[in-house]
Parts: structure tokens; sequence; C-alpha cells
């Protein structure tokens, strides 16, 4: 398969269809690019502004192929494609990030056993398959932990604190996983994030790390720059970078950190697209995080990371959008609506950013 950059006029095959999806399909359109979504949902937020949308269940071979034939390369808004879809399109056309990409990430105990693999620390960790089990892993890590299911999940979901070995046996059942990893709580100054896009040719592009403040565990607050001292964000995004090139990712790449009271860094998770954390690009920087995923994943040269502005990103969860009229009339604040219909509490409904000039 070529490495030439794809042409203006070709097509983007996008499995999921959800908001970074959407905002990826405006940002490839800017570009000249047509986008493809394949998501189960009729009226998911990036078909609404996409050219073509297959909507099949991401097991459906037979839909896949049909995909594979209608695009130029493939990639993913989220990380839970099954494996098999993206072996379907092997050899038909490029999928940028890999599939190898995609199982290292899906898999929790896969993912810092890799990043292990290459000198990156995280917190202490083990691999947990039954209550007893369990047990006997708190006596190794240590209380509290964070029980969490190995797969799925994201935004809190599927994981369970334990604060005493008595809490072991309910903890588990309410996990409800045969598969999951125990993970020592770390007690953190802050959580901050690195976004950077690798091109096919190796070339890194690297945002600045965001400051992330949650409510009830899902992203609420992205603030920019954050407060940590300059090595500790450079060093955020110099093993952002390293992770980037074992990986031998050609896309985008989040890397979550937790920012230790003594200064450390230890890396939480990973995300191979991009990352809610980086919304803050749009319209804080020349080329968003969207615009980068779209060049890296066609073969474009990369763009600028650089900021031309401070910002804060807010998300809009839940009925934090009846609010969009206000918003919408706040003279310094971009608003990003998803085209979501059902308001749900904790749901993604949109964005807030407000930028100011760069200190």
């Amino acid at each position: 398969m070529t490495k030439a950059p794809l042409p203006p006029g070709s097509t983007i095959g996008i499995f999921g269809g959800g908001q970074l999806g959407r905002m990826t399909a405006l940002a490839a359109g800017e570009l000249g690019y047509r986008v493809h979504v394949f998501d189960p949902e009729t009226d998911c937020p990036a078909a609404q502004v996409a050219g073509r949308h297959t909507a099949a269940a991401y097991d459906d071979t037979t839909a896949i192929e049909a995909f594979a034939d209608a695009i130029d390369v493939a990639t993913f808004e989220f990380e839970n494609v099954p494996s098999a879809s993206l072996a379907t399109l092997k050899g038909r056309v490029p999928v940028r990030p890999s599939g190898a990409v995609l199982h290292v990430v899906q898999d929790r105990l896969r993912e810092k056993d890799f990043l292990n693999s290459i000198g990156v620390a995280t917190t202490a960790y083990a691999a947990v398959a039954s209550p007893a089990e369990l047990a006997e892993r708190v006596q190794t890590i240590g209380l509290p932990a964070i029980l969490k299911g190995a797969r799925m999940g994201y935004d809190g979901k599927g994981q369970r604190r334990i604060d005493a070995a008595a809490e072991c046996e309910a903890a588990w059942k309410a996990l409800k996983a045969e598969h999951a990893i125990l993970e020592a709580r770390v007690d953190f100054a802050c959580e901050i994030s690195v976004v950077a896009a690798r091109g096919l040719d190796g070339d890194l592009a690297a945002y600045a790390p965001s400051e992330n403040r949650h409510r009830d565990h899902i992203l609420k607050e992205s603030v920019v720059p954050a407060a940590v001292a300059p090595d500790i964000a450079a060093e955020a995004q110099a093993i952002t970078g390293k992770i980037a090139a074992a990986l031998d990712l050609v896309g985008l790449l989040a890397v979550e950190f937790f920012v230790t009271k003594d200064g450390a860094l230890l890396v939480n998770e990973l995300a191979p697209r991009p990352h809610n954390s980086g919304h803050w690009t749009i319209d804080a920087c020349l080329v968003s995080q969207f615009e980068q995923f779209v060049r890296a994943v066609t073969g474009l040269p990369l763009g600028t990371a650089e900021r031309h502005s401070d910002a804060v990103m807010t998300n809009l969860l839940g009925d934090d959008v009846l609010a969009w009229p206000e918003l919408a009339a706040e003279g310094d604040a971009s608003l990003h609506l998803y085209g979501k219909k059902d308001v749900r509490p904790g749901r993604k409904m949109g964005h807030v950013t407000r930028i100011k000039p760069k200190t």
C-alpha cells in the first residue's frame, strides 16, 4: 500500500459515529476529504455531518466489506471496535492507527504491561481473575485500590474502589467482569493529558498538556496551560512521543497522566484517537487535534501543535446543555454542540471553550 498522501476527494472511513467522529468529519471536510461513517445508530452525531453512513452492527462482515470498497483509508473514534472488524479490512485499505495498536489499548492489563516494557512508569497493578485472587492481590498492592474491568468501560464506568479487604467479594460481584486489573490508588497532585499526532514519516506534533478536572469521574474541565512546572510539561510530551513511536502509531494518541505530589509522572490510560481533553485545540490552536488526526491518517504533513491562546474547555454534561442560548450569547465563549437528541445525566452533549491571550 502506498505511503503517498491521499489526495483531496479521497474518502476516510470512520468506525464510530459519536462526537469525536463528528468533529473529525468537519475537519476532514475543510481539507477536501469525504467521510463515510460506520455506526449502528441511524442518527448518530457524525452521520449528521458526514457524506455517507453505513448503519450496521460492528460485526456485520458483509457491511464491513462493502464499507471497505467505498473508502480509501480506515480509522476509528473509539477503542471498542471488534478486532475482527479491522481484520476484515486487512489487505483492502490502510487502517490507521493499526489493529496492533488497538490490540494493546483494548485491554488495561496489556496496556500497562506494554508501558512498563518500554520503561514508562504506571501505578502498581496486578491481574485479577477471581474473588480469591482479588483478596490475595489486595495484600500485595495495598489499599485503597481501584478494581477495573480489563476491557471496555469509560468515564469511570466498570470500576470499583476498595478501601478494606472485607469489600473484595462485593466489589468483584459488582464489577461483573471475568478479567480485571487491580491498581494502587495514586495520591496525585493533579491529572494532565497530552495529545500528540504521529505521521506516516514518524514526525510528531505534541500539544501542550491540559490539566483535567472531573465531576463524578467524567471530565468536566480542561485548562491550558496546566499548572505544572515547565520541565514536567516537557517530560509529559516526551513520554507521549516515546509511547507513540513504540506503538509505531500513525494517527493521534492521547496519554493521561497522574502528576504525583513529588512531581513524578505516572501514565494512567492511552487513547489512540481524538480525546475529550484535546477539544480546546479547536479554538486555541491554528491546527486542531481533529485536523492533525485527518492529516496523519491521510498521510499529509502534520501541522503545528503550538497554541496561540490559553484556554478553558468545559464539557456540557446532561442538563448543562440547556444553557445553550446563554452560552451562544456569551461573547468570549465558543460553543460546540454534538447533535444528540436525548439529554441524560452525565452524557456529553457539547462543550464550550473560552480563550484568552497566551501567557
